[in-house]
């Protein structure tokens, strides 16, 4: 990729996304852990111990190759997206639990995922990557920085202006949106002489990984006795990932794009399987979907609970 847009547009573009997800955190966001921890313990148990172990199953399954393998473990670790609230809303689901999962997985991510690239890279060994591509400690750092600094920075916006974080929440989700979007199709351009291979390669891989992703998520907690609604956050928190996160990381911080290639497809596939997962989970529930009044109230910004 060009030099410019992997130095600063995209850095850039993540620290938009994760200062839009900062804008919508407060303290008492991580204090409802400890307040309320089964629901969220379980679910964080899912994301990171459960997840990248499929993955790795996953992986293995369709025998990808090494660099796939990496890039899909990457995408494993990634925290859930602030996309997971919308779609929460939008069916149901206990958003209070996902901004909760969000805000305390943002920052478990600074830790676990380095050390789950790391492993992964250390175990596939992709022979085609610089010998320096691993997560050496600045490296690390960098995922640490990228990660939290912007979140950091929208939770002390909130605090010192709750009115105007909430103003602003619309616009920073839809461009999160279109930051997503861009993210995805400059990948795509730049690997654009291999996009069908990706696809034949990649695509089955990320379908399964995000259904199982989705499933997993609602059905372990309720197995585990986890109301309905909290369920609901549950699925969507660990089957909706930050795509953008995954591939700044590969990008920016391990300059190989072809590590981004498995997060860009799945954030191409896991939206339309989120939406068709919405009703199932009411479904089984008992329950349907958002009123025409709460839809109402998403396009003018999602309320904080």
């Amino acid at each position: 990729m060009d030099s410019a847009l992997t130095s600063v547009a995209l850095p850039l573009a993540l620290a938009v996304v994760m200062f839009g997800l900062g804008l919508a955190l407060t303290p008492d966001d991580f204090g409802r852990v400890r307040r309320e921890p089964k629901a969220a313990l379980i679910a964080l148990a899912l994301q990171l111990l459960v997840l990248p172990a499929v993955c790795f199953g996953l992986v293995k399954l369709f025998d990808l190759d090494p660099i796939a393998a990496v890039g899909m473990m990457l995408l494993a670790a990634s925290p859930g997206g602030t996309t997971a609230n919308l779609f929460s809303h939008l069916f149901r689901g206990d958003v209070a639990l996902n901004i909760t999962l969000t805000a305390v997985n943002s920052v478990v991510a600074a830790f676990s995922l380095p050390l789950v690239v790391g492993l992964a890279l250390e175990h596939f060994d992709p022979s085609g990557l610089d010998d320096e591509v691993g997560l050496q400690l600045g490296k690390v750092l960098q995922v640490f920085a990228i990660v939290l600094v912007p979140v950091a920075i929208g939770m002390l916006v909130r605090s010192r202006s709750a009115a105007f974080a909430d103003r602003m929440d619309r616009p920073v989700r839809a461009a999160s949106v279109v930051v997503l979007a861009a993210v995805i199709v400059g990948t795509i351009v730049s690997e654009r002489d291999n996009v069908a291979d990706y696809l034949a390669e990649l695509g089955p891989a990320a379908v399964a990984f995000c259904l199982i992703s989705l499933t997993v998520g609602y059905a372990g907690p309720r197995l585990l006795g986890v109301p309905h609604r909290q369920s609901i956050a549950s699925g969507f928190e660990i089957g909706v990932h930050n795509g953008t996160l995954a591939i700044a990381v590969a990008i920016s911080v391990l300059d190989t794009t072809e590590l981004a290639v498995p997060a860009a497809v799945y954030s191409v596939v896991m939206f339309p399987l989120a939406a068709l997962a919405g009703p199932v989970f009411n479904r089984a529930g008992g329950t349907t979907g958002a009123s025409q009044d709460e839809r109402i109230t998403v396009t003018g910004g999602e309320p904080r609970p």
